[in-house]
């Protein structure tokens, strides 16, 4: 086909977010496009030029236009793939001394990497020139002069000029991002969804409270304004293709810029963003400032919680936003309450509004109390996500969803049933705590089966666990009860919902407990006793401080007095750090604490530090401890051994299943002891069962009834506890 036919009909093809083709078909139809075929996150149609061009400026919705030069079948093979680029006549859309780069999607049996289609599109392009008398074009990844779109699928080559060149999505004036924002495109098209521009072309305001850098406001504000979404761009891929018509290009630029000056002047509704981050304002009113609509968007501080319907918002609007899903489980404690909020102020302060609530957690989107009418499916990235329409009722009495009379969500029966009993545990705990002090304890251990949660309190903070549901428990049903137990957690205590840690705890295997969740080096202090720990709560599953041995460690404490103390399996050396301290009668007269870890002991030398205990009578050594026990030389008055259930790590020389192997690690570990010393041998397996021959050879008290504070004696089998000597008579 010659370039001169292109200016009455060509074929052409539009990429977009998978889940948008539908309104993309609908937004070419309008500008002009005959539409072909609607495949997976693309449109096929057919225009003129002219119409092509009016995409590259107007539409909202789409990644790229390509201008189709090829749609064969039968490549599979690399030889044929470079024959079929071959046929095209180059010399018509590489100018001379024009550099290129080749965007290739997709894969045959034979072709089975990216870039090696890309080369093999590239090769049939040089020497197609060649054979044309051209010298070979330069590849320039970056700025190419033209870019050349191929798409290899069932052994289909789609295989065209990218009028676009970057993504049409990146519209020019976002530089400053907040956090996740989201593509300006799946922007348009929730808008699109939420039935904004009819909305705006009625004077209805708009309001986005998580507004972040301020994607969907200046979206919205161009559409508002009938701005096209490309008319700030520099630069377009249809620049560098050789049959470009720029006097068409120019015209269409002018249309452009004069509709965007009378719609500027014409635009009825108002705008708001709000956002509590100071960043993320200062990013969105840059963003504006770039997108030349700055005073259309009227950008304020400020939470969720204080929402309120602005004075001169004199109809019902449109409530857009995209707050944060919790793509991590330990976001979930801070979200639970951020959502119910957003319903509670909709109600409040919005009757009549329609809210448009864009989430990757379609439970937290219930959380806000309203029903959704519709609903449609979008990808955000990797991330299937849900944009839920509501509209904003009247708060009727009787309403079960309605706020209560202090501006609180309504409890459900199960999450009022759920509160009642954090509050009976308390109370149950309460003069326990006052008349010991301790401050960090467990407050709840799934006591109603529903609710499948580990509940502990660190002073001001609170960290949850899930105990992994079975296969028999409905997923969802689950979540809900989850969502539930979050959002009634801080007021129930007292705390603030950004010091509620959350995890999922499965069954482990090893030290697999002790992986890394997280990197954000969050911990604080706390007391225990004499001593002062580091405790983190949000990345690892364990916090550093294991609370149901508590009555271990003071135990230890109180039988250290001048003596030799070893910590085997040590993990933050808290044992250590008690035995060290000691009771009345003063603390150990040295300590050695064992660990394969260098993290963790890491954290006990830390813990040693902030104790001020002297690194020259502690020492923290890193090993393997059977390894360490084989060859150690020292005897100590008073161990403690407290190993893993079962570990594999790769730095050590076997593997340990302390059921099967408890008899030969005790026997290293009594070589060690001294006569008339004390090993205290705990362990965490439920249904462990002392092997018959450790109590023939030496003195076993079990002490495990004796091992648990009020806190934790719903779980008589959450750990065993021996104190073992050797006899008298050996």
């Amino acid at each position: 086909m010659a370039v001169s036919q292109f200016a009455e009909s060509a074929s052409f093809f539009a990429t977009c977010p998978k889940g948008i083709e539908e309104l993309l078909a609908s937004e070419l139809t309008t500008l002009g496009g005959e539409i072909t075929k609607t495949t997976v996150a693309g449109v096929h149609f057919r225009a003129p030029l002219s119409v092509a061009y009016r995409a590259c400026l107007w539409s909202r919705l789409a990644n790229r236009v390509v201008l189709c030069l090829a749609r064969e079948e039968g490549n599979e093979r690399p030889e044929v793939l470079k024959a079929t680029t071959q046929q095209i006549d180059w010399t018509q859309h590489l100018a001379p001394g024009a550099t290129l780069a080749v965007d290739f999607h997709g894969q045959s049996e034979q072709i089975r990497h990216t870039r090696f289609g890309a080369q093999t599109i590239k090769d049939g392009v040089v020497d197609a020139l060649r054979e044309a008398g051209r010298e070979r074009p330069q590849v320039e990844l970056r700025e190419p002069d033209l870019r050349i779109y191929a798409h290899l699928h069932r052994g289909r080559l789609t295989l065209g000029i990218d009028l676009a060149g970057v993504s049409l999505h990146q519209r020019g004036y976002r530089r400053e991002q907040g956090h996740a924002p989201l593509k300006e495109n799946l922007a348009a098209a929730l808008l699109v969804r939420a039935d904004w521009p009819a909305r705006a072309k009625r004077g209805e305001p708009l309001i986005d409270p998580l507004c972040g850098s301020g994607t969907l406001l200046i979206e919205a504000a161009l559409m508002a304004a009938d701005v096209a979404p490309g008319l700030n761009r520099e630069c377009f891929g249809l620049h560098g293709w050789a049959g470009h018509d720029e006097a068409l290009w120019c015209e269409l630029k002018r249309e452009a810029e004069a509709r965007a000056g009378l719609g500027r002047r014409r635009i009825k509704s108002r705008l708001y963003g709000f956002d509590q981050s100071p960043q993320a304002l200062s990013a969105a009113k840059t963003n504006a400032m770039r997108a030349g609509i700055p005073a259309l968007i009227d950008f304020q501080g400020g939470a969720v919680t204080q929402l309120a319907c602005p004075a001169d918002a004199e109809i019902p609007g449109l409530i857009i936003t995209n707050p944060p899903y919790g793509e991590r489980l330990g976001e979930l404690p801070e979200l639970v309450p951020l959502y119910a909020a957003l319903g509670e102020r909709a109600r409040r302060e919005f009757p009549g509004w329609r809210l448009a609530l864009f989430t990757g957690n379609p439970d937290l989107g219930h959380r806000t109390g309203l029903r959704a009418d519709k609903q449609y499916a979008f990808k955000n990235g990797p991330l299937d996500c849900k944009l839920l329409l509501m509209t904003v009722p009247d708060a009727a009495p009787g309403d079960a969803r309605a706020p209560t009379l202090d501006g609180k969500p309504a409890r459900s029966e199960g999450a009022q049933m759920f509160a009642n009993r954090l509050e009976k545990n308390r109370k149950r705990l309460k003069k326990w705590l006052k008349t010991s002090g301790e401050t960090c304890y467990r407050l709840y251990d799934a006591d109603m089966p529903e609710y499948a949660l580990a509940i502990d309190v660190y002073g001001e903070h609170v960290h949850v666990q899930e105990y992994a549901p079975p296969k028999s428990i409905n997923p969802n049903q689950a979540q809900r009860r989850l969502l539930d137990a979050l959002g009634v957690i801080p007021e129930a205590l007292g705390v603030r919902a950004e010091r509620v840690y959350f995890k999922q705890r499965e069954r482990q295997a090893g030290k697999a407990q002790y992986q890394k969740r997280d990197a954000s080096g969050e911990r604080f202090q706390v007391r225990e006793g004499k001593a002062l720990l580091w405790v983190n709560l949000r990345d690892y599953l364990d916090t550093g401080l294991f609370l149901d041995h508590r009555p271990v460690r003071r135990m230890l404490a109180d039988m250290a007095a001048g003596k030799r103390f070893l910590n085997l399996f040590c993990y933050t050396g808290a044992a250590t750090i008690q035995a060290a301290l000691g009771g009345e009668k003063g603390g150990a007269s040295d300590s050695v604490s064992v660990d394969l870890s260098n993290t963790y002991l890491e954290w006990a030398r830390d813990n040693l530090a902030l104790n001020r205990l002297d690194p020259g009578r502690h020492r923290v050594v890193r090993d393997d401890c059977l390894r360490w026990l084989q060859t150690a030389g020292s005897e100590f008055d008073l161990i403690f051994l407290d190993p893993p259930t079962f570990s594999n790590s790769k730095k050590m020389d076997d593997t340990l299943d302390i059921q099967r192997d408890h008899a030969r690690l005790l026997d290293l570990t009594m070589a060690r002891l001294a006569p008339g010393g004390t090993l205290v041998f705990s362990n965490n397996q439920q249904r462990f069962r002392l092997d018959d021959a450790v109590a023939r050879r030496y003195a076993v008290e079990d002490i495990s009834a004796k091992t648990f504070d009020p806190d934790f004696q719903r779980r008589p089998d959450l750990h065993h506890c021996f104190l073992i000597r050797h006899r008298e008579d050996a």
